[in-house]
């Protein structure tokens, strides 16, 4: 199930391409998504949603392996998110619940602030994997990230919270590649057969693309989805996966932009549309162009 904007449409198309049978649930109707300058539709209530889910369970086929949630500006929709998630946990016990805590970025919220405590006292939680940025981490954790070593306490203490998979898509931290890159980092918890818990973590360094896109975040929390069920045990080959999709799609969608708005010219938001169809084959079959550094911190 996905619970997401309809302009996430990404959310719902790469999955499929992966063999996924996936029911989607509009957080939002609207028109074209809000890069652009303008937008009309309608904002899907907690009441609504609970009407659909009713409908669903009514006719018997509300049992699902993953859940996967984003953006909502709302906080008794995010609670009732929560609520839906609990109950079909009780369901299956096995249920993955996919989270990318949309709170803000770069210092800054862009969701309302009474969002916060729920998403840090209810949300994270139930949640099985999520995919904060560095600003969301800190503000869930409370903890400031200025070095790798902070960044690995940060997702120690989201682990404790509750998911055992954290992925900081993103960080200020510097890259050992020079300001041209971007960090990342993962944390894995697994089960071992004695009942002990084994932690993998990761760094991945990312190439810094000159523009704004609109869903990259829901298409990363959608292929992790994806690539943490066919590498449940091995975050390092489900990050390569990930980030190498999103390296492909971008790149594919900035060189189209650039041929669009011609030489000198910045692209605009309807030339730097995320190219998803004609990057079928990478979602599919990546080449693993991004690497991911084991940490033994």
């Amino acid at each position: 199930m996905l619970i997401q904007p309809f302009d996430a449409l990404q959310n719902v198309s790469s999955p499929q391409v992966l063999g996924f049978e996936v029911d989607s649930i509009n957080s939002v109707q609207f028109s074209n998504h809000t890069g652009y300058s303008h937008w009309k539709g309608q904002v899907l209530t907690a009441d609504e949603l609970h009407v659909l889910y009713e409908g669903i369970k009514l006719n018997n086929v509300h049992h699902y392996d993953y859940v996967l949630t984003g953006y909502t500006r709302d906080t008794s929709f995010l609670e009732m998110v929560v609520d839906i998630i609990q109950e079909l946990k009780r369901a299956n016990p096995n249920l993955v619940y996919v989270c990318d805590p949309v709170l803000g970025d770069h210092g800054s919220m862009y969701v309302p602030q009474n969002l916060h405590p729920v998403y840090k006292n209810k949300v994270v939680p139930v949640a099985d994997i999520i995919t904060p940025n560095q600003f969301e981490a800190e503000l869930l954790t409370g903890k400031n990230i200025s070095t790798e070593k902070d960044a690995v306490e940060v997702m120690d203490l989201l682990h404790k919270m509750g998911p055992d998979t954290v992925v900081i898509t993103s960080s200020d931290l510097p890259s050992r590649l020079g300001d041209r890159f971007l960090v990342s980092l993962g944390s894995q918890r697994t089960l071992m057969p004695d009942g002990t818990k084994s932690t993998q973590r990761v760094r991945m360094e990312i190439p810094k693309v000159d523009a704004v896109f609109v869903g990259t975040g829901d298409l990363f929390a959608a292929m992790l989805l994806a690539w943490t069920h066919h590498y449940p045990n091995d975050l390092k080959t489900a990050c390569e996966k990930t980030f190498s999709v999103m390296h492909h799609v971008i790149q594919r969608t900035i060189s189209y932009a650039h041929e669009l708005a011609g030489p000198g010219r910045r692209p605009s938001p309807p030339q730097l549309e995320l190219r998803m169809v004609q990057s079928k084959a990478d979602i599919e079959d990546p080449a693993i162009v991004m690497e991911a550094t084991v940490l033994t911190l």
